[in-house]
């Protein structure tokens, strides 16, 4: 087929980027001609939480991307329509994941659809953000009634995709696939050096952009619990603040856990990812909502139990008790959960167990069920 992939990716930064550029690889793997149209501007300025929008890393050397979309011009989207509308590729995918991206997407999605050929569809990482506004009532059904056909990656996404799409389009469901570009786990020892961490603690892991959702809050009070204040664990909180970190540090200061919990709030390079991972004894998400994550699929990658909340699409992905723990989003379950595994020594159990776990995560059972939506 020839495929073209509409949504970030590299020089822009992130999860959702680096997801768009491995399914690319993926389809190229096998015998596809794949192309990836992004941004030229992907959000105002305003509308950006983080320091940048940008990668520090290298450009991809074996992707074609391209940058043509302007998130904010009208008369751009009906440009870029026309032009990937002449270029008559098989089908367009859609990643999709905020409801600022509707109208852009769905006007280039009409646009295309217009030559008679091309298939266009949605690969839906969020239907309804995970910190919704009055706008995600009102642009969503017009880029849902734009597209031919719907992959999610968690089934509570399916459930939401349907409250919009009144035409009852085909639907499919695969699981998040593993990230597995971001190198080789390491030696524990070699880690904890290149991190300049003490090898005498045991280490949580709080891996990702911080946002309120993501209940890093949730996660620093169950560090204040005796269970854990007590014990030789550290909590390693490495991502950018999305938001104000005063009330985060605050925290920290009026819980007295200034020496439990280590802070590298920067954004962290693909090259650097393996470091925090590798020094991981569990990694953490303790989140308020959730649809699905990409960190889970990181920790997959290197072979480490996590501890998730039992909210959105996380509970389908961690079995509990198997490779980790399915806890409800509170303080309290949280740090008994971590307690638990430290006192039982369960890592050397769990990670056995991830290693068949992760199997169900291939990048080709991914294409495959989007092929079969194709």
């Amino acid at each position: 087929m020839k495929i073209i992939i509409l949504g970030t990716a590299y020089p822009y930064r992130g999860g959702l980027a680096a997801f768009n550029e491995r399914l690319a690889r993926e389809y190229q793997k096998q015998g596809h001609s794949v192309e990836i149209c992004t941004f030229t501007l992907q959000y105002p300025k305003f509308l950006f939480p983080g320091k940048t929008q940008f990668s520090p890393d290298p450009s991809p050397s074996d992707l074609i991307i391209y940058r043509k979309v302007n998130s904010c011009n009208p008369f751009n989207w009906l440009k870029v329509g026309k032009e990937i509308a002449n270029k008559k590729p098989d089908v367009v995918i859609f990643a999709y994941w905020m409801s600022f991206m509707a109208p852009c997407m769905g006007t280039i999605a009409r646009r295309i659809s217009r030559n008679g050929h091309t298939k266009v569809l949605a690969l839906v990482h969020n239907m309804i953000p995970h910190e919704p506004n009055i706008l995600d009532k009102f642009l969503p059904p017009f880029f849902v009634k734009s597209m031919d056909g719907f992959m999610a990656l968690s089934e509570s996404v399916v459930k939401d995709i349907e409250k919009f799409d009144k035409r009852h389009c085909p639907k499919r469901f695969s699981p998040h696939p593993i990230y597995d570009h971001y190198g080789d786990r390491l030696p524990r020892e070699q880690a904890l050096s290149l991190l300049n961490l003490d090898p005498a603690f045991r280490y949580v892991l709080f891996f990702g952009f911080i946002r309120d959702y993501k209940g890093l809050d949730l996660l620093i009070d169950a560090f204040a619990d005796d269970q854990i204040r007590q014990s030789n664990v550290k909590l390693l909180v490495a991502g950018e603040f999305y938001g104000d970190p005063a009330p985060y540090l605050q925290q920290i200061k009026n819980l007295h856990l200034e020496d439990h919990v280590l802070l590298y709030n920067d954004y962290i390079p693909d090259h650097e990812v393996n470091r925090y991972f590798s020094v991981a004894d569990i990694v953490a998400q303790p989140y308020k909502t959730a649809t699905q994550s990409g960190v889970t699929q990181i920790a997959f990658h290197f072979e480490k139990p996590m501890l998730v909340t039992n909210v959105g699409g996380l509970p389908e992905i961690v079995p509990d008790g198997k490779i980790g723990y399915v806890v409800e989003p509170d303080a309290k379950h949280i740090a008994n959960a971590l307690s638990r595994f430290f006192r039982e020594q369960k890592q050397e159990e769990f990670e056995y167990n991830i290693i068949e776990e992760k199997k169900k995560y291939a990048w080709s059972t991914f294409t495959d069920v989007l092929s079969e939506l194709i």
